[in-house]
């Protein structure tokens, strides 16, 4: 099945050349027609395949999907609108920024999919380290899968130069334990977007990070 068409693609395109409230609201049809509800509909029908494998999913759309309108207030940056559609997938969508999620980007430039955590706060990261340090083995096997070394790479992260010495031992045999951040990014051809098979791409990623996905929120339990 085939969600989006090539204007799709060509509309961010040329909103990325007129990025301005004038030219958004004379193409205001093309948007809705060709870029809002079609990344409706498929982030919809991705929540539901995901309902399938029975987990733990926010089950509307509307509560995944991020608004196009960009927040300008404290950026100098003052362009009013992003130049991709997004949505992040985890129990409580957009607003769960500091849980296990999987966030989706889409624009002509790169099909962006993202696992793992983000944005944890200190307490959260505490606990994760911990969970590592107190499972390596297990946390090692999840990332060393072939599927996931395919897929996703590395985890990827923000470090931190110091940790508590209790974790330095377990840090040595497992560097990971010394990040802030343990996420996941892999960039796909932007033609993907409009590929009939699509949906099979992305739930097939999803499946692939979502073993991390259990093991951090079993740490943050």
């Amino acid at each position: 099945m085939n969600y989006f068409s090539i204007q799709f693609l060509d509309f961010f395109k040329e909103l990325a050349a007129n990025n301005h409230k004038i030219w958004f609201d004379e193409n205001r049809k093309t948007y809705e027609l060709y870029v809002k509800k079609p990344f409706s509909i498929f982030v919809q029908d991705l929540i539901f395949e995901i309902q399938k494998l029975k987990l733990d999913i926010v089950p509307e759309a509307k509560d995944a999907i991020f608004r196009i309108n960009r927040d300008i207030r404290f950026s100098k940056d003052k362009t009013p609108y992003k130049l991709h559609m997004s949505a992040l997938l985890s129990p409580l969508g957009r607003k769960d920024i500091s849980n296990p999620g999987f966030y989706m980007e889409f624009n002509p430039e790169h099909l962006s999919l993202y696992g793992g955590i983000y944005m944890p706060d200190p307490t959260q990261i505490v606990k994760v380290r911990t969970h590592i340090a107190q499972n390596i083995d297990a946390f090692s096997k999840i990332i060393s899968q072939p599927d996931f070394v395919q897929k996703f790479g590395a985890i990827q992260g923000d470090k931190q130069v110091r940790i508590p010495k209790e974790l330095k031992e377990a840090a040595e045999n497992q560097p990971l334990i010394c990040n802030k951040q343990w996420y996941l990014q892999a960039n796909l051809d932007p033609e993907t977007i409009i590929h009939s098979d699509l949906m099979s791409i992305v739930l097939d990623y999803y499946k692939v990070a979502q073993p991390l996905h259990v093991f951090i929120t079993k740490a943050l339990q």
